[in-house]
This record gives structure tokens, sequence and C-alpha cells, in this order.
């Protein structure tokens, strides 16, 4: 059977991670759980890959080594990226999560590129052991170089069997018009964009509006960067599907004992009207009371 390309830059470690080269950078995966609101507490459904670049052992951000990449090398660099988190999604998280993998649909400027790299992204899954039905695909509705090729980006990934996830809705001139032309199954709502709604009447309002507009439509929708526990109980009284971030778990990186995620996936019978984390670990934390707050923003009092 035909090798991937991007598997030539892993390197296996022996705890079974397994890390990227790119030039004088080591390439590591850190993976952060998605929560979904199901029987009135939140179970881990999905896990999110993220990247952590280090040089010289001293771990950077990502923004900055993206800012090192030449252009010529982002589409193989991106590769990279998706290779590695699906290796390690393969070697560590349960077989019933689903897994978010992000695309730039912006270096994907006509057919024979996408599928290209998506017939390499199957050799990889393959590798991993991963059915691509757990693969969901995040795209930036606005980074692409016109409708015409994000369109067809989109397809050839739905041709291949991945789920489609629009990232960062709301966060510049997002269109509730291209969301419906798209087709997503899935849309993830900029963190700042619901922090600044949800801290009125009137935007969280709007943003009840928006989830139960894309419910309409079959869409599940995922609230990003939940840092306060104020937002997790607006985020449930919004309706929104799925939740993600740090007042509930922080990204970790492979190889952590992800056996407490694998844990909560399963749902199970909660006290009414509760929220919970798991008592230790990367989840340390009390119950999460679901009660309706009386007003709204971070100075909302609570029973």
């Amino acid at each position: 059977m035909a090798r991937s390309i991007a598997l030539s830059h892993i390197i296996r470690q022996d705890d079974g991670s397994s890390k990227g080269i790119w030039s004088v950078f080591t390439l590591k995966t850190a993976f952060q759980p998605i929560f979904a609101f199901q029987r009135g507490r939140l179970s881990i459904v999905a896990f999110e890959g993220l990247i952590r670049p280090f040089r010289d052992r001293e771990g950077m951000s990502p923004g900055a080594f993206f800012g090192l990449v030449p252009a010529a090398d982002r589409l193989h660099v991106e590769t990279l990226m998706r290779t590695l988190h699906l290796l390690n999604a393969g070697a560590f998280l349960d077989e019933n999560a689903s897994i978010f993998v992000n695309f730039d649909p912006s270096l994907f400027t006509d057919r024979a590129i996408s599928d290209a790299a998506l017939r390499d992204m199957r050799l990889v899954l393959h590798e991993a052991g991963i059915d691509p039905r757990r693969v969901v695909c995040e795209i930036t509705e606005q980074t692409s170089a016109s409708e015409t090729t994000l369109f067809g980006f989109v397809e050839a990934l739905r041709a291949h069997g991945y789920r489609i996830a629009v990232d960062d809705y709301g966060a510049d001139d997002s269109d509730i018009n291209r969301i419906r032309e798209l087709r997503p199954d899935i849309v993830k709502f900029d963190a700042h964009w619901i922090t600044r709604l949800m801290e009125s009447g009137p935007g969280f309002a709007l943003l009840q509006a928006m989830v139960t507009t894309f419910a309409d439509q079959g869409i599940r929708t995922v609230f990003e960067g939940i840092e306060g526990r104020w937002q997790l109980e607006l985020a449930e009284r919004s309706g929104a599907s799925m939740v993600q971030g740090f007042v509930l778990a922080r990204p970790q990186l492979v190889p952590a004992n992800f056996a407490e995620f694998q844990q909560s996936i399963a749902p199970t019978a909660p006290p009414v009207r509760k929220l919970e984390a798991p008592a230790s670990g990367a989840f340390a934390g009390q119950p999460v009371p679901a009660a309706a707050v009386r007003g709204f923003g971070r100075r909302a009092t609570r029973p």
C-alpha cells in the first residue's frame, strides 16, 4: 500500500506518541476536549488537535511558529500537523471520540491539490486505525481565494467521507447565507464574539436566535473559549450543542493520561440540573450549577 509523504517527517517515541520534525522545529500534539450537553450533564464527545512547536526544547506560540513558515511550505507543514494529530489520536484517544483537525482552504487552489492531500490523509487514517467518519475538518469560511475554490474544497472533503465544521463564526464578516450554501455539519462560534453577546440581554437573545436557526438546518454548534462558569450556564441556556474552553479542560500534550477524558464519553444518569467535571487532573473543579443567572456579564449574581 502507498505511504503518506508526511509520515517521513514523523518520529515515533518509546511512550507511543509521535512528534514531527520540520527544519529546526519539533512539533507536538496537544488535545483539548469538546463537551456536549447530554441529559443534564456535560460529556466529552470530541477532541481538537492543536499544534505545539518547540525550538531547542523551548516552546513557542503557534502564531510565532507560523510566522516563520515560508508561504511555499505552508501546505507541507499543515499536512504534517494533521498527520501528527491523527497518529496521536489513534494511539491515545477513545475510538468513540470525534477528532477535529484544521484546514486552511486558501492552500487548496484547485481540485487536484485537494484530492492529493485528502488521499494522503486517508493513508494516515489507515496507519492510525481511525474511521474517517470520526474526523471533523475545520475550515474558516473567509480564508479562501474565491467562493468557487472554497465550495469545491468543501465538496472534496465531503466526498471523502469527512464531516465539515466552519470555525470562528462571527469573527469577521460571517454570512449566514454562506453557511447555508456550505452546509456544514457543525459551526464553531468565535470566542470573543460570544463573550461580547453574552454580556447583554439583547446580545444573548441574538445568540439564542442564531443557535436556533442553525439547529433548524440540522447544524450543531460549538461555543469556543469558554473560560467562566457564567458563560457555561449561558451556553446551556442558549441551546448550544457543545462547548470548549479552559473552564472545563485545558489542552494536554501527548502522552498525557487521557483515561480521564475517555471515562467521560459514555453518558451516565446525572443529578438533575447539574453539570459536572471530573474531580481530578485536567478537569479539577466543583460541580457547575446549571441554574439560570439573574443577569448578563461577568458581574451577574447567582442564586
